[in-house]
């Protein structure tokens, strides 16, 4: 089996992506106001089924809840949508979201008992939605203070109570999200000490010099990683939120970031490629490159055979050549398979119009200086 395995879906930027239970089917969103959904044929080729036109301005990001089988879509536009897949018909049918904003919505998630997702915006304020019964709609609850400037992302915590976001003001905040609509009723841990009501800052992280393009808790969700602007990956444990575990790396700016288990993480971002870092002791440590370069056929050709490619094609082949996998910079990495808290594969969507899949047991033996 391969370590990795891509395919190109499009010329254009993937900017998210998200996959149904089985991984039979794929929903991407790219530059456009257009979400496309893509099945998976009997060769593993995903090819495109139907596309989502209800938004007015560009997808800003995708979701899909594997048990429920439900899509949620938000987009400059200012709308977030819940798409159901009609029985009967087999088409998508879309209903309308609540938020309330005056800014674009720039990143959704569902939770993990899917009763409510998050949708962070421009607004400068945190969506937390909800279905009501009685009106026979979704609708929102708004966490504004202390945010002070555009969330880029977020994701939930095992337990469906706590959120994490991070945003433009260079900070990654742990709020409450229990909602007494709900009748809802966390149990207390190391990020929730006491039972506390909706929107509650639970803890705030300064990073300082950069923007927080990517926040993860880890699989028991006593950690926390994010990474920003500045190159940095951060990591925090909820027993000693005073410690931050924090890598200055010499890449590019990171953009995403998913645990692979309660000590390793991966990131991408800029450099085109997926990196990990491990906590070791006392110190979040660099890992090693997950992209193998595999040596191209022809590189060891004769002299007459090289004076000829140099004839036929006008230049000596000193340009740049880009070696990864990806042609751009990674967008997002999302897990696709797991075992007991352990990740088995993943994906990456990059701005390349690129979707690969990395598998972790291959790489571990392939990369002799892995340590998972």
């Amino acid at each position: 089996m391969a370590a990795k395995k891509e395919q190109r879906l499009l010329v254009s930027p993937i900017s998210g992506h998200a996959f149904n239970a089985d991984m039979s089917k794929v929903i991407i969103c790219d530059t456009t106001n257009i979400a496309t959904i893509y099945q998976q044929d009997a060769k593993g080729i995903y090819t495109k089924e139907t596309e989502l036109t209800k938004h007015a301005d560009r997808v800003k990001s995708v979701d899909w809840a594997p048990n429920s089988n439900r899509i949620a879509t938000c987009a400059g536009d200012r709308n977030a949508y819940i798409w159901n897949l009609n029985a009967e018909t087999k088409e998508w049918e879309p209903s309308l979201v609540l938020l309330r904003i005056e800014r674009a919505a720039t990143y959704i998630r569902w939770s993990p008992k899917e009763d409510r997702f998050a949708v962070g915006s421009g607004a400068r304020l945190l969506s937390i939605c909800y279905y009501d019964e009685e009106h026979d709609w979704w609708v929102s609850k708004h966490i504004k203070k202390p945010i002070r400037s555009t969330i880029l992302c977020c994701d939930w915590h095992p337990n469906n109570y706590i959120i994490a976001i991070g945003s433009c003001d260079f900070k990654c905040r742990v709020f409450s999200s229990a909602l007494k609509e709900l009748e809802d009723k966390p149990e207390v841990s190391g990020w929730m000490s006491k039972l506390s009501k909706f929107g509650t800052l639970l803890a705030e992280f300064d990073t300082s010099e950069g923007w927080v393009h990517g926040v993860k808790f880890s699989p028991s969700g006593d950690k926390l990683a994010w990474v920003s602007h500045d190159s940095s990956v951060n990591v925090v444990d909820m027993n000693s939120q005073e410690k931050v575990f924090r890598c200055l790396t010499k890449s590019l700016p990171l953009t995403t970031a998913i645990w692979l288990n309660e000590t390793s993480v991966v990131c991408g971002g800029h450099d085109n490629y997926p990196l990990l870092y491990n906590i070791e002791g006392d110190k979040l440590a660099h890992g090693v490159r997950l992209d193998i370069n595999e040596k191209k056929a022809g590189a060891g050709m004769s002299a007459m055979a090289r004076f000829k490619k140099l004839d036929d094609l006008g230049t000596d082949d000193k340009g740049t050549t880009v070696t990864t996998t990806h042609l751009n910079a990674i967008s997002e990495l999302r897990v696709t398979k797991s075992d007991e808290g352990k990740v088995k594969q993943f994906s990456s969507a990059g701005m390349d119009g690129k979707i690969v899949f990395w598998d972790v047991g291959v790489l571990a033996s392939t990369i002799t200086e892995l340590k998972i």
